[in-house]
């Protein structure tokens, strides 16, 4: 099936289904200078820098620390979900509407993790999981690597990056 072949999912219906919503879009901190953009399109392609979850108001929310010492698998799940939602938040922020999203090409996650510990899969599979929900297989599918990491800038227990595909128009 190519990209034309797709039907459209609105994608915000489909988060009013599923009893989720967006984050307003993620503030950056006072005092904290990035050289690049959160989302950055090129034609038809859309790079997401590494993202970790936010508030609802779209302050930073972490989660801060290491999988395995400061948080489980299930808080790390959990928060992936949330950072697939803030995700999204920045990706409509930047394209208008989420519906022109055609394809999830990747999911690139890392996890701060303490000596041993080893379900980083597990962890990420919450952002997989959001957006296979929100999105369908055909959509949303998509190739991923999770990795451990000893560090993540300011703390990060987690950041996700991806790279998606639009629709022509």
């Amino acid at each position: 099936m190519n990209i034309q072949e797709h039907e459209m999912v609105d994608v915000t219906a489909r988060l009013q289904a599923l009893g989720l919503s967006l984050p307003a879009p993620t503030r950056i901190p006072a005092g904290v200078h990035i050289p690049f953009d959160l989302v950055r399109v090129r034609g038809r392609r859309v790079m997401i820098s590494g993202h970790p979850k936010s508030h609802a108001d779209g302050r930073i929310a972490g989660p801060f620390g290491q999988l395995g010492t400061d948080l489980t698998t299930k808080d790390g799940y959990d928060a992936s979900r949330e950072i697939a939602l803030a995700v999204l938040a920045n990706v409509q922020a930047e394209i208008g509407n989420l519906s022109r999203v055609s394809g999830w090409a990747r999911v690139f996650g890392m996890v701060n993790s303490a000596p041993g510990f080893t379900d980083q899969h597990l962890v990420i599979n919450g952002f997989s999981d959001l957006v296979l929900e929100v999105f369908g297989p055909d959509i949303g599918g998509h190739a991923r690597s999770a990795i451990g990491v000893a560090g993540l800038p300011m703390n990060f227990a987690i950041e996700i990056e991806a790279e998606l595909e639009l629709s022509e128009g």
